[in-house]
């Protein structure tokens, strides 16, 4: 039976799930932030260690201002609200991708969070924000060049984003589109990819459930027969 150690979520469909219902993209981002809370709790409750949420793409900057500016001020409002349940629940919260591009409110408030949260232990809950893959590998090239180290698998993980985490062993993709958008390339080499129509503020602890009862039982052969 395969241990895991962690899940990795594409939250697609929130936009769409908020125009489905006769509202707009915002009322869908309220809730896929709804989502992330339930998820989070199923997650302590199922005891699983890392758990990694694609909150905001290098390429979502290509989205229109009003989107990006709202996608940001939930992020923060969330934090400033919710910091005393995540440090009573243990939770460590880390971040994933290029931060000093963010707005200036948001980075004081992810600063103090990782700071608050840092010796948390029940649960890792990582933000990609601002994050891009093939960004994250030009950074960790650039890092080992400046070292003057040779390139190397081992040398590599040590300089990506995600240094002294565990690789997801289960991506999820709510949303039916089946592709990584840039998203932990490196990581997900051997990860188990699960594709869902479903949109993600409809993703709930059931579903979360059958996906890791079906990769209990995966045969995961890493390149052996």
């Amino acid at each position: 039976m395969n241990k895991l150690n962690h899940i990795a979520f594409i939250m697609d469909g929130n936009g769409r799930w908020g125009k489905k219902r006769g509202r707009n993209r915002k009322f869908g981002h309220i809730n896929g932030v709804k989502t992330v809370q339930k998820i989070v709790k199923s997650a302590i409750k199922l005891k699983i260690p890392f758990v990694t949420f694609y909150v905001f793409s290098t390429e979502n900057w290509k989205r229109p201002k009003s989107e990006i500016s709202f996608l940001f001020k939930l992020v923060n409002s969330y934090f400033k609200k919710e910091i005393k349940n995540v440090t009573e629940n243990k939770i460590k919260i880390n971040i994933l991708g290029k931060t000093e591009l963010l707005p200036k409110n948001l980075k004081k408030t992810l600063k103090e969070t990782i700071k608050k949260t840092k010796k948390n232990n029940k649960l890792v809950v990582n933000l990609a924000l601002n994050y891009g893959s093939k960004s994250e590998l030009v950074d960790a090239f650039n890092k080992i060049k400046k070292s003057k180290k040779k390139n190397s698998i081992s040398q590599i993980e040590k300089n990506l984003y995600t240094k002294n985490i565990p690789n997801p062993d289960i991506l999820v993709r709510t949303g039916g589109q089946k592709r990584l958008s840039n998203f932990m390339l490196w990581q997900l080499a051997y990860a188990e990819l699960y594709f869902l129509e479903k949109l993600w503020p409809d993703f709930n602890e059931n579903d979360l459930k059958r996906i890791i009862k079906d990769f209990r039982f995966v045969k995961r052969n890493f390149g052996k027969i």
